[in-house]
């Protein structure tokens, strides 16, 4: 048996009034989806426990069965991780994005109005920070570059209250109420804007039209936490496919393999091919157990506020995924179990993420059930009246057939 889970991060949503009350997963053409859901159980699951903030750090930590009341200690350690970076425990990992700040007013009065610098490439953005490393960085500061707008600063042995908003939560707002409460971070960022407004790369991207990358913001502190592997838990060898390093750090530090993916860009128009090859690669050439297909495009659309962009992805993700994986999966000798979910809804209408719980479908090909499933969405899952208070559970239901048995109709 083969264990998959697809997550499309970001994926759940809220009713659109202007829509026929429906969500992007409702509105979104799921051919794939729909026709395994005869042998599936569908349900709502908590990702985010109470109290906890919403974020992909703590529900993919989650879901891969890491409970983040015990193993949660910050965002940006486990990026660090995936971004191949030699992290001590007592160093503090921060998290670093390139964003466009508004122009004309003092520092604490400009308003964020794009979180990730208009979606800057790569290679525009590793210029960019490795100027800001050779202006700012010394012994204890270290700037690395990551991808496009996600990028990481380790500090050596400080302790600090950073306490810094994500910057995908506050778009169109003004700064002053999210900076950091530490003097050094917010001097960090205060400069940066003096370096990076006249950088030549920002004067030509403000000529062809493109936002300025024009400030780092600093958020997501955390120290490091080893946390049991993956097959120590479960007794299965696997692999993470994604194109982010937080899911990479996660993967890692659970011992999973987690190879680099070209063209795996982490949004819309990334590779979807080549992260499906390298998959099903895994699971039949190299006889894996375990997937753990990631795909960001949801998300990034919704903190745009992009309702088509984010139909198209889970209609991309339904095409370009679930289907050949399934087409794939159905021509070789092995059954399967599915598990398709978002990790958090992340709302077009507020362009952040919430903890509500998110619909989850568990699939098993070896079964000669037919349910009466007339689709998967928010609305039908909470109809089902199946319920999990804890996705750290998840892989153990995946792992027990007797789990989908009792709920089989």
């Amino acid at each position: 048996m083969k264990y998959i889970i697809v997550l499309a991060d970001g994926m759940a949503d809220y009713p659109i009034g202007s829509l026929g009350n429906k969500t992007p997963i409702e509105l979104a053409k799921k051919a794939a989806i729909n026709s395994i859901l005869p042998k599936s159980v569908i349900g709502l699951v908590r990702t985010v426990p109470k109290g906890m903030v919403p974020g992909s750090d703590v529900a993919n930590l989650s879901i891969l069965g890491y409970d983040p009341l015990k193993f949660y200690t910050g965002r940006s350690p486990i990026e660090a991780v995936g971004m191949g970076i030699d992290i001590d425990k007592s160093d503090l990992a921060v998290r670093c994005n390139l964003v466009t700040l508004s122009e004309n007013e003092y520092y604490d009065k400009k308003i964020m109005l794009d979180f990730c610098a208009g979606g800057i490439e790569t290679e525009e953005a590793k210029e960019l920070i490795e100027f800001i490393n050779k202006k700012l960085g010394n012994e204890i500061y270290h700037f690395y570059a990551g991808i496009s707008y996600r990028h990481c600063l380790l500090v050596k042995n400080l302790k600090a209250n950073l306490c810094c908003a994500p910057p995908h939560d506050i778009v169109d707002k003004c700064i002053f109420d999210y900076l950091p409460k530490d003097k050094t971070f917010l001097e960090l960022m205060t400069k940066s804007y003096e370096l990076l407004k006249a950088h030549p790369i920002n004067k030509e991207r403000k000529a062809k039209g493109l936002k300025a990358a024009n400030s780092i913001w600093l958020w997501g502190e955390g120290r490091l936490k080893p946390v049991k592997s993956f097959y120590e838990k479960y007794k299965l060898c696997g692999t993470v496919v994604s194109g982010v390093d937080l899911i990479k750090g996660i993967g890692i530090m659970a011992g999973l393999n987690v190879p680099n993916v070209k063209g795996a860009t982490a949004t819309l128009n990334t590779d979807y091919t080549a992260k499906l090859d390298v998959g099903l690669d895994a699971l039949l050439n190299k006889n894996e157990d375990f997937l753990y297909m990631h795909l960001e495009a949801p998300d990034e659309c919704a903190h745009r506020g992009d309702l088509t962009g984010k139909i198209l992805a889970i209609e991309k993700i339904d095409a370009l995924i679930i289907k050949p994986l399934i087409e794939n999966l159905g021509k070789s000798t092995e059954d399967f179990t599915l598990l398709f979910l978002p990790d958090h809804p992340t709302p077009v209408s507020i362009k952040t993420h919430t903890d509500d719980p998110v619909p989850f479908l568990l699939y098993r090909s070896d079964t000669d059930y037919k349910q009466k499933l007339a689709d998967y969405s928010e609305k039908s899952a909470k109809e089902s009246g199946i319920y999990l208070e804890e996705a750290h559970t998840l892989i153990d239901k995946m792992l027990d057939f007797e789990f989908m048995r009792r709920y089989y109709v």
